[in-house]
């Protein structure tokens, strides 16, 4: 039988991102599920059940203490994360960690402050799973390459619409929820440019608006439910509530490199994607753009001429995400390698999140924010 290296525990085990995740980590040999905790017993009950988990609770403290886990999964809402992952620090145990990663850059800061010198290492995860696209990798490639020059502007364009009808999730609330849009397509947009480019932003200037009409409230349900309600096509008389968050943003930066930037985001129902291409760059001897929806990265030089690089299938999902990215990136760190971190982290969390926070801002102030 293979070795048990990854003893796991996970924070919001039964919601829209625990739930898949806890799939993906049965299906690895070298890991087994020991902790569940969440808040709705009915959900709990039955994934423990389905897990083998031992251990069952309300009580995130109870997961993160536990003896027998050397590993936790904080998928719960943002503003939860930091006293949960400073605790795992203090308790020895490697993290992968949602992102946004904290509520602002002061708890991200902290985060990454409690992991960077850990002894022994400490193995920590930021699933910003956009690098992991194909035609992404591929644009860095090139760029790499020189075969755009100094990027001199970039585009990104993130659309994930949500039904018309989808009842408000914690997620517009901005008591438990980062910034919104801003914070929860953002901070993967601005990742995988930064990552692109190798450039950080230096200012920002955002416009934000909650474009979607008032909302359903239906209490404490979670997203995969709320999806599943705004799909359905009976109509209840219920209160409805206009979301506190932002989810529509346009945001404009510089770079370190004097690049200028531009950011679409929306989460809105009537802004839809596959029109156009995610990401575009421009350099100085060629303009790339990459997609995922259509496979396509395609060059252009000052002939105008069009040269399609690289055509793939769509991609639409990852397959195993924690047997392909996390666990082959964290084993090392287990074993004791202090060797450096090429996989996304918490101090990629942070600077996404000084990047959100100061688009954030910006969209309240109305002014440009420095990073």
């Amino acid at each position: 039988m293979p070795e048990t290296i990854f003893k796991v525990g996970v924070l919001g085990a039964t919601g829209f991102i625990g739930t898949p995740y806890r799939e993906e980590i049965k299906a690895c040999k070298e890991a087994r599920i020991i902790a569940l905790c969440a808040r709705r017993r009915d959900l709990l009950e039955a994934a423990a059940k389905k897990d083998g988990a031992s251990c069952i609770t309300h009580n995130w403290r109870e997961v993160v203490t536990h003896p027998d886990v050397n590993m936790v999964i904080v998928a719960t809402p943002d503003v939860l994360h930091h006293e949960a992952i400073i605790a795992c620090a203090k308790e020895g145990k490697h993290v992968l960690c949602e992102k946004p990663i904290g509520m602002h850059a002061g708890e991200a800061g902290e985060m990454w402050e409690a992991y960077r010198e850990s002894t022994p290492p400490l193995g920590h995860f930021v699933p910003f799973w956009t690098r992991y696209v194909e035609v992404f990798r591929l644009a860095r490639e090139i760029v790499n390459a020189g075969e755009l020059g100094e990027i001199r502007s970039t585009v990104f364009r993130w659309h994930n619409p949500r039904p018309d009808n989808m009842p408000l999730t914690w997620r517009d609330d901005p008591s438990l929820s980062s910034a919104g849009t801003i914070a929860d397509v953002g901070s993967h947009a601005y990742d995988v440019v930064r990552w692109i480019i190798n450039a950080e932003a230096t200012k920002v200037l955002a416009h934000g608006e909650t474009l979607t009409p008032d909302k359903p409230d239906l209490g404490a349900i979670n997203l995969r439910e709320a999806i599943e309600k705004g799909q359905s096509t009976s109509e209840n008389e219920v209160a409805r509530k206009r979301g506190g968050n932002f989810d529509y943003a346009s945001i404009s930066c510089e770079f370190s490199n004097r690049a200028t930037g531009l950011f679409v985001l929306s989460h809105t129902s009537h802004i839809r994607k596959f029109l156009a291409p995610e990401l575009e760059l421009h350099g100085t001897i060629a303009s790339l753009s990459a997609d995922r929806y259509s496979g396509k990265v395609i060059l252009t030089k000052a002939n105008n001429q069009l040269e399609t690089r690289h055509e793939l299938p769509p991609s639409f999902d990852f397959g195993n995400r924690f047997k392909s990215y996390v666990f082959p990136a964290l084993k090392p760190i287990l074993e004791g390698s202090r060797s450096e971190m090429k996989h996304p982290n918490l101090e990629d969390g942070l600077r996404a999140q000084q990047f959100t926070d100061a688009a954030y801002l910006s969209a309240l102030e109305g002014k440009w924010k420095q990073m």
